[in-house]
């Protein structure tokens, strides 16, 4: 297929539908084009291995979100899911953001429709709104100030304890927050569907076969998770925290991506994935494989599809993503 009507399809595939030589080299095609382009590959530890290969960066939201900010790339690919990529814009107007696949979205993010949520929020005027940057830009648009994993514990920590606070969109990591810092926020009922399907009884099984693993957690899992998880955290921390230690096996509940840069990292330790309450033997986000190393070579080569956004949206989407960052900062969680 030509580009011409790969383009054209594109709205309803969401991708750059083009049939590659089997015999090209993907990943010495991307350095040359990232040179020639002078564009930059942020990738999130959720994607498949290749990609986090060939990235220029590998992170978290929160570290993803700074990169962002922060690189003098002129093209940003974004090799993550929508929200992401809309992240990215918003902090980089001039730029130009693409991202692989327009079908990479999110589950925790479609939990929370717009219209819905500003209709929530005007039931509760007093309260001041601290969203989740998995979250549409209309989510952000509404928001006062936005977190990660990573840094939400200290943005709260910042604000009055007497604060009404909504917290959006996931009810875990919300619950898991109030629980650490004795607040009682607001929180919207959304979830991520990854973090969600992890079966307590398989977990509970795994650690009886596994005596000396200790159980890491994502905050998005659900209560019963977190309740038994030996440590709690971003997905850095998790990486963090498993690279350090002196144990030697781990059970991760956590999107498996993470596997990979966790087992380049501490070769030597054992990782195994939380196993989910369906058949499937791993634990992966449907949205964030659907990127794939050709159609990042695509997306570079012919620079669609790109993320494009209204600049009002922009505007009252950066005012809480600046919020963020400078608590960060002040916090010392960035630099």
């Amino acid at each position: 297929m030509n580009i011409e009507v790969a383009t054209q399809q594109m709205s309803e595939k969401g991708f750059l539908d083009i049939t590659l030589d089997a015999r090209l080299d993907l990943f010495a095609e991307i350095e040359k084009l990232k040179k020639e382009k002078n564009a930059i590959v942020l990738a999130h530890f959720y994607q498949e291995p290749d990609i986090q290969d060939v990235a220029d960066y590998i992170g978290d939201s929160l570290g993803l979100a700074q990169k962002a900010q922060s690189t003098n790339a002129d093209m940003i690919v974004f090799a993550g899911v929508h929200f992401m990529a809309e992240t990215a814009k918003i902090l980089n107007p001039t730029k130009k953001v693409l991202l692989p696949d327009l079908r990479a979205g999110c589950s925790l993010a479609d939990s929370a429709p717009a219209d819905l949520f500003k209709a929530f929020k005007e039931k509760h005027k007093d309260h001041l709104v601290i969203s989740y940057i998995n979250c549409t830009a209309e989510i952000k648009a509404l928001s006062d100030i936005i977190c990660t994993s990573s840094n939400a514990e200290k943005i709260i920590d910042s604000l009055p304890k007497d604060q009404p606070i909504i917290f959006a969109p996931d009810k875990n990591l919300g619950g898991y927050l109030n629980k650490k810092t004795g607040r009682n926020m607001l929180l919207w009922n959304g979830a991520c569907m990854v973090h969600e399907i992890f079966s307590l009884e398989k977990i509970t099984k795994l650690k009886i076969r596994h005596p000396k693993a200790q159980l890491i957690a994502h905050p998005e899992c659900e209560e019963a998770v977190l309740q038994i998880a030996d440590y709690i955290g971003s997905t850095t921390q998790l990486l963090k925290y498993a690279v350090a230690s002196d144990v030697q096996e781990f059970i991760v509940a956590t999107e498996t991506g993470i596997l990979h840069q966790i087992q380049k990292d501490a070769p030597q330790k054992t990782f195994i994935p939380a196993p989910p309450n369906n058949n499937c033997a791993c634990n992966d986000c449907p949205y964030m494989k659907l990127n794939t190393l050709e159609k990042l070579y695509l997306c570079m080569k012919y620079e669609l599809p790109e993320i494009l956004m209204e600049e009002n949206l922009r505007l009252a989407a950066k005012k809480p993503m600046d919020r963020m960052l400078e608590i960060s900062r002040a916090a010392g969680l960035i630099g």
